[in-house]
This record gives structure tokens, C-alpha cells and sequence, in this order.
């Protein structure tokens, strides 16, 4: 019994030592961000693109067009739709996101329930389309940022992104297309055509919020003073260097070329400082959306 006792004990031990404080505190970020992420995601459809009978991309979007047709409260042909489509996001996509997806389905269908008589009334359309595309993609980027989707298509943006490799932004502006054509029976040809410039400040709103919310610039470096121009950098911008080998083709001379990630607001101090200490340098400039790791190595 002793021994059994004393196993217990390493093994609440052992769980003790292995609890990071900082994957509670990373959930519960997540989850604010979901909450916050939801309501302006709610915010952008009925106070604005409702507002200005636009439509949406997605299960939203249908669920807009049920209501221009037959009456029907986008929350709640929202949660039903998308209660749906779950059942193929749990078979294809990790636990984890399906988790996050159920509470930004129920959150999202509630925040629409909430804000369902806020309509932002102007006598000129584009304000609804422009700023109706910038909540929605603020919205769904926030929430695609931590992992979540917002279920319906972003499902579907999800998976053609895991299995082909292309933007999520891109595949889910695709699929949104699909049901802004859709729209065409119940909406005018100007508003779907709004809708669709909508939906394209939305994607664009969405995709620097996932990838380029702290853009970066990578710097290629050929030079004939690779040790000068490392240690400006080194030194100057205090950024790391790495020097890579190279050989040019017409001299077939061997050459050290410089790599390095900078803040892009450095990128004009940069090519000053290059062109003061070697003004033959080769330069080219790269845009880098997600870096990860130290800069100086």
C-alpha cells in the first residue's frame, strides 16, 4: 500500500511540475478574442451590410438571403445551417479549432440576435459597403487568427488550405462568390456588384489581420563587403545577419550574400546605411507577413 501510495504521490507531482500557467492564460486570450472577434463580425452584418440591403459571403450570406425572402432571423437560420456543416468540420479539421468553431457559431448567432435593430442609415451606399467589408473581415480575421473559424465556408477556406495550400482569404472569397451569385434572386444587380466590393475589403481587411498585422521586410544582400555591411547591420539596426554561399553564373565567382529580416519602418535607414558603406551593393527586398524565432543570430 505504501508503494502505491508513494507512486500517487510522484505522479501528482510530476502533473503539478507539468501545469504552464501561461496555456490558461493563452485560453482564456483566445476566447476574448473570439467574443471580440464575434460581435464586430455581428456588427458589420446587420449594421451595415443589412442596413443597406447588401448581402454576405458564406452561411451568413445565405442566411441574409433567407431573410430578404421569407423573413427569417439571420441568427437563427445562422445557427442552423452552421450546425450542419460542423458535423463535416469535425471530421476533417483538429479538435482544437472545432472546439473554438462551436462557441464562435453559438457567439456569432447571439451577437446577431443582440445587434439585430442596429442598422447604421445612410443616403450613401458605399459607407455601408466599405465599412460593412471592414468589420466583417475584422471580425473573421481575429477569429481565424486564434485558430477558430467562423464555420459554413471558412470550414470549407480551411480545408482547401490544408489540402492545397491556398490563402485561406483567397478559397474562402471563392466560396463566398458562389453565394453573392446566389444573391442575384433576391437582390438587385447593383447590390450583389456591392456586395462583391464589400467582400473584397473584407478579405483584405481579414488576411492583414492573420498574416501581416506586424509586417516584416527580408533583405537580400550581394555585395563585395559582406564583413563591412554585416557588421553595420549587426551594429546599426541591430538585426542579425546570416551570410549565405553563393556563386555568380556568368563569373563563377563565389560570393557571400547577406540575409536579414528587418521592421519594415527600418527598410529606408537600411539602404542608406548600404549605400554609404558600398554603393555597388545588389539589393532586394522581399515582404515577409509571419516571421517566428530571434532576429539576431
Amino acid at each position: 500500500m505504501k508503494i502505491r501510495e508513494r507512486l500517487k504521490r510522484i505522479d501528482f507531482e510530476k502533473r503539478r511540475v507539468s501545469f504552464d500557467p501561461r496555456i490558461t492564460q493563452q485560453t482564456l486570450i483566445n476566447i476574448a478574442t473570439v467574443i471580440i472577434g464575434s460581435f464586430i463580425f455581428a456588427i458589420g452584418v446587420n449594421s451595415f451590410m443589412i442596413a443597406g440591403n447588401l448581402g454576405e459571403g458564406g452561411v451568413t450570406g445565405l442566411a441574409i438571403i433567407l431573410y430578404y425572402a421569407f423573413d427569417i432571423s439571420p441568427a437563427l437560420s445562422n445557427l442552423v445551417l452552421n450546425s450542419i456543416l460542423l458535423a463535416v468540420g469535425f471530421k476533417y479539421l483538429s479538435k482544437r479549432s472545432m472546439y473554438y468553431t462551436i462557441v464562435v457559431v453559438i457567439l456569432t448567432s447571439f451577437f446577431l440576435w443582440v445587434t439585430e435593430t442596429w442598422h447604421v442609415q445612410s443616403d450613401e451606399i458605399l459607407v455601408n459597403t466599405v465599412f460593412g467589408g471592414m468589420f466583417v473581415g475584422l471580425g473573421i480575421g481575429l477569429i481565424i487568427r486564434i485558430g477558430a473559424t467562423t464555420a459554413g465556408t471558412t470550414i470549407l477556406a480551411r480545408l482547401v488550405n490544408k489540402y492545397m495550400d491556398i490563402n485561406v482569404s483567397y478559397a474562402l472569397l471563392f466560396f463566398d462568390l458562389v453565394i453573392i451569385t446566389i444573391g442575384l434572386t433576391v437582390m438587385t444587380l447593383e447590390q450583389v456588384l456591392l456586395t462583391v466590393i464589400a467582400l473584397y475589403i473584407a478579405t483584405k481587411v481579414m488576411d492583414f489581420i492573420i498574416e501581416g498585422m506586424n509586417p516584416k521586410k527580408a533583405i537580400t544582400i550581394i555585395s563585395d563587403h559582406p564583413e563591412r555591411l554585416g557588421k553595420m547591420i549587426n551594429s546599426e539596426i541591430r538585426r542579425g545577419v546570416t551570410i549565405m554561399n553563393g556563386r555568380g553564373f556568368y563569373t563563377q565567382e563565389d560570393k557571400d550574400i547577406l540575409y536579414v529580416v528587418i521592421n519594415k519602418n527600418q527598410l529606408t535607414r537600411l539602404k542608406r546605411l548600404i549605400k554609404r558603406y558600398d554603393e555597388d551593393a545588389f539589393v532586394v527586398v522581399h515582404d515577409v507577413n509571419s516571421v517566428l524565432g530571434n532576429y539576431f543570430i
